[in-house]
């Protein structure tokens, strides 16, 4: 690979553009970012295709854009060459935390809206936190050559929720290429250059990272204060861990590589870094010999909202396991894991997600990327828990819940849900709502006929099933968004099930009292069609402490032993009939119950 040498631009700042893009998800930031590499021949000929910054195989079939991208354009506006580094984001509300990453590297936004749909809830929520960190918005209509869109109530929709002037919004068909001249113009002319010193000690911002097995860690970066040469010996303050420069530069297509870089730019850096605990995103990286006074404050620790069990399907792919996650961990920060045992699986990690579509993400990339089939039980949520002493212990798993004699009590976690949806659907999203023990909080016409509502909700309530169930009464007219609005005293029980009086823990759950006979029913109901049948019978049973609420029963498979006896006295048929029942006797006492995968998953689809 040839080194090109630094040009002037790299150093002049006024030059230099960085720009996110931020919107619900499916408003077409990913077919805008094609145009924009396409307008500025980044990216040409054989390498031009749809979703191109989308380079994994389930973001292309899902449609979805799961990581954030960064990648470097040059446009030339009025004779003057600039440097644009776009950051591409994901637009689901379990991605949030790679937005708000993206949006740390940048100075300003494009918060692009669909024509067709108008505001969304992520739309909004990915505007504040833009607003909250300084940047630059500038609001784009997309989609506006379909048939269905109304580009003037929804420049009315931005007006009113950003304040802004009219004329200040673009108009866009990202798939037909319309509008695309003037988004580029306005980069140039309303997103500020970076400000910082190129002259003063280097402080570089780690915003994202990703595992090379050929080259060790590749770790992204901001500039905000300083110049970074190759072979520099530069330190990562947090994990005080030093390194030499091998290789940087910044991200084009594939890397490209630099001699120099300095304040403003984004870039990777490659060091032979091979453990993943030495890097953190958010850290900051700077000299050896001239250290910054301080570290960059970095963006807000992530905190997960859903817990799973992931467990190996062979007990010795155990540090398999571990390995691998710590490679995805690189890649998407808002993964935490921490070992635990189970009776029922072994040794396996319990994972907090930010949500269940991040949970299935990242089941699907172990699975594909590292080759490990794992098994995941019941996700739920974290609990606080007060003994009568005024001791609290977070719970994250039902296991871990003390004996109930020593609980005073049990808050779960609340969360402020924000649903914009059709006038029409407001009956059915209201009834939804209110059966997940949910409390209207606010309804307000946002314009036209769609509203908001706002609602108080359990956060264990919709972790589960409820994002599936409002797009279906809504028919896909609903957006959902949410934040943590504290915690508050709940009666919570913990559900048990037993396979023949054997506890599972691995199908425990905790719910609220109301529901639980319902739901240990309904598990037990459940879990008799997706268990095997055995030489013997299972017994199914659902249980709060000592108490059995609900049980099934597998029936045993059964070999006609008396079929060979065809006359005779009746002693010779239950002599063998005898035989048989000591032999199941003994078989249940030495046997045991294999549950199969889909039976962990299946308290997700009790409806």
């Amino acid at each position: 690979m040839q080194f090109e040498l630094v040009s002037p631009q790299f150093l002049n700042m006024d030059k230099i553009r960085n720009f996110c893009i931020v919107a619900h998800i499916d408003h077409g930031k990913s077919t805008l970012a094609d145009r924009l590499l396409e307008f500025t021949n980044t990216v040409v000929g054989k390498d031009m295709q749809a979703q191109v910054l989308d380079d994994m195989d389930l973001e292309r079939e899902r449609g979805i854009t799961i990581k954030s991208h960064a990648i470097q354009m040059e446009y030339v506006l009025d004779g003057e060459k600039y440097t644009l580094n776009l950051i591409d984001t994901p637009g689901h509300v379990d991605f949030s935390y790679e937005v708000s990453r993206s949006i740390a590297a940048c100075e300003g936004a494009l918060l692009v809206v669909d024509a067709t749909q108008g505001v969304q809830a992520q739309t909004i929520s990915n505007l504040y936190m833009a607003i909250d960190n300084g940047l630059e918005i500038i609001p784009v209509i997309n989609k506006i050559d379909m048939d269905s869109a109304h580009p003037d109530e929804v420049e009315d929709e931005i007006v009113e929720l950003l304040g802004c002037d009219p004329s200040e919004i673009l108009r866009c068909s990202a798939r037909t290429g319309v509008g695309i001249p003037e988004i580029m113009e306005a980069i140039v002319r309303r997103i500020p250059a970076p400000k910082g010193d190129p002259e003063a000690p280097l402080q570089a911002l780690i915003f994202d990272s990703v595992f090379n097995p050929f080259r060790g860690i590749i770790v992204y970066f901001k500039i905000l204060n300083g110049t970074l040469r190759k072979n520099d010996f530069v330190k990562f303050v947090n994990t005080q861990k030093e390194y030499h420069v091998d290789e940087m530069g910044v991200l084009k297509l594939q890397l490209s590589p630099r001699d120099t870089l300095s304040a403003g730019n984004v870039g990777y850096i490659i060091s032979g870094i091979k453990n993943s605990v030495e890097v953190r995103v958010g850290d900051t990286i700077t000299h050896v010999q001239q250290p910054c006074d301080r570290a960059i404050e970095g963006f807000q620790e992530v905190k997960p909202m859903v817990f799973a069990g992931v467990y190996p399907i062979e007990p010795e792919d155990f540090e398999n396991l571990r390995a691998s996650l710590e490679k995805l961990q690189l890649n998407d920060a808002a993964l935490t894991f921490t070992p635990e045992s189970s009776v029922a699986l072994g040794f396996g990690f319990r994972c907090g997600f930010l949500g269940l579509l991040h949970m299935e993400i990242v089941q699907e990339r172990l699975s594909r990327e590292f080759n490990m089939e794992v098994i995941t039980t019941v996700p739920n949520v974290s609990y606080k828990v007060y003994d009568k002493k005024g001791n609290m212990t977070e719970v994250h798993n039902p296991a871990g819940l003390p004996d109930i004699t020593v609980i005073e009590k049990i808050e779960e976690p609340y969360i402020r849900a924000s649903i914009i949806t059709l006038s029409e659907f407001m009956g059915p999203i209201i009834t939804l709502c209110l059966a997940k023990r949910g409390e209207l909080a606010k309804q307000e016409y946002i314009s036209g006929n769609r509203m908001e509502l706002t609602f108080d909700i359990p956060l264990g309530e919709i972790v589960i099933d409820f994002y599936d169930k409002l797009k279906s009464i809504s028919k896909g007219y609903a957006s959902f968004d949410y934040y943590i609005n504290g915690y508050r005293e709940s009666r919570l029980i913990k559900l048990d099930i037993l396979l023949n009086g054997q506890q599972v823990d691995a199908l425990s759950a905790l719910t609220h009292v109301d529901n639980a006979v319902s739901l240990g029913r309904r598990m037990c109901e459940k879990l008799k069609d997706l268990i095997p049948r055995q030489q013997f019978d299972i017994a199914i049973q659902a249980a709060i402490g000592a108490k059995i609420i609900a049980r099934e029963t597998v029936r045993q498979v059964r070999k006609d032993v008396t079929a060979k006896c065809y006359g005779g006295d009746v002693s010779r048929k239950r002599k063998l009939l005898e035989k048989q029942k000591a032999g199941k006797k003994r078989m249940k006492q030495i046997g045991t119950v294999q549950v199969p995968q889909k039976a962990f998953l299946a308290v997700l689809k009790l409806d």
